[in-house]
């Protein structure tokens, strides 16, 4: 199903060739969502994996929290985030990663924060608070002080744009992210511009964060391609 029913609350998950970290992933959103007084949902969106991912979130059609799987043929990160958010009709819709690597409990925060009126809630790894449970490699913290210091240039204001788990207020998001055009991880740098660019207020609020193996990010194969988008976005305002 592309478009689902209204819910208060709709969790996209991207994913490539997540057929072994997605299982645990939804397991824990699942059983945090059904504690929760929202009606919510998940949409996994499948970036044309070759794996058994779609496998995977089928074992869940059954679940007490309706959960979706959708296509995007478009590789690249932000394409996915992109399909699942224009497609969600929630008040409130964000993303996080199939890794888990953020615990879904921050979402108590970020879901009193959104209801306050706030439009966007992100998660940090560099607010005051905020700290690493499992570091990232050398080489990876190398690229993300290199992305984050161009990153910074454009959001000057915010600590941390790349943490995966981020959530809005639906309509807002959907129009914005209907104007994005990066593919790729350095979506989350775009779709944050425009919303600041419109004068809407973003809150970082500070989380305990892990290193999960597996991340299909590539600081040799992605890190050009991410920093040229930067130069992409910067020109586009």
């Amino acid at each position: 199903m592309l478009r689902r029913p209204p819910v208060d609350l709709e969790i996209v998950v991207p994913a490539f060739n997540e057929e072994s970290r997605l299982p645990g992933t939804l397991t824990e959103v699942v059983g945090y969502l059904e504690s929760r007084p929202w009606s919510s949902a998940i949409v996994v969106v499948d970036n044309d994996s070759v794996d058994g991912t779609l496998e995977a979130v089928g074992r869940f059609a059954h679940s007490p929290v309706k959960t979706y799987a959708i296509g995007c043929s478009e590789h690249g990160k932000g394409a996915a985030v992109r399909r699942g958010v224009v497609t969600s009709t929630a008040r409130y819709t964000g993303f996080i990663d199939a890794d888990n690597a953020t615990p879904i409990a921050s979402l108590d925060q970020v879901m009193a924060l959104l209801r306050q009126g706030y439009p966007a809630v992100i998660a940090s790894r560099r607010a005051v608070g905020a700290r690493y449970e499992v570091e990232q490699s050398l080489v990876r913290r190398g690229g993300g002080w290199m992305f984050r210091a161009a990153a910074h240039l454009l959001l000057p204001d915010i600590a941390d744009t790349q943490c995966g788990f981020k959530f809005f207020d639906g309509p807002l998001v959907r129009a914005v992210a209907g104007n994005c055009h990066i593919k790729g991880f350095a979506f989350d740098v775009e779709l944050l511009a425009q919303i600041d660019r419109a004068g809407r207020r973003i809150a970082e609020v500070p989380v305990v964060w892990t290193d999960v193996p597996g991340s299909t990010f590539s600081a040799r194969r992605h890190g050009l391609r991410s920093m040229s988008d930067l130069v992409r976005i910067s020109l586009s305002r």
